[in-house]
């Protein structure tokens, strides 16, 4: 199961592996179209919960001029890595996670999937 492999990667609890994940799985919804989210979510058990799980950011990153000339990428991973902190994760937890989210997609929805999600959270 997705939570239980992210959350020994990362050395964390399920409960913060669900909000890790769904942090992710935010980051790549803001950034592929919806049907290629769709595909990614069919392939993810559970997409919902995990989506909900994932900790509220503040919208800081959006509002802050300078920031949001940002290119999308680093403003998204940067939301993650606040997610990840929030969680009382590390951020650089993130560049551990992103192989596994990619890795158990490409398991289970084909690596089709797998690559969409894998360059959404590039």
């Amino acid at each position: 199961d997705l939570v239980n492999e992210l959350s020994k990667e990362i050395g964390s609890t399920p409960e913060q592996a669900a909000g890790a994940a769904g942090a992710l799985f935010g980051v790549a919804k803001s950034r592929l179209k919806a049907d290629e989210f769709s595909q990614v979510s069919k392939a993810v058990p559970g997409m919902d919960s995990l989506l909900k799980a994932a900790p509220a950011v503040s919208s800081a990153i959006g509002t802050s001029g300078a920031l949001s000339q940002l290119a999308g990428s680093a403003a998204g991973l940067a939301s993650a890595a606040s997610a990840f902190s929030k969680l009382g994760l590390k951020p650089e937890m993130v560049a551990k996670a992103v192989p596994v989210l990619t890795s158990f997609v490409s398991k289970s929805g084909g690596a089709g999937v797998g690559s969409l999600l894998a360059g959404a959270l590039k």
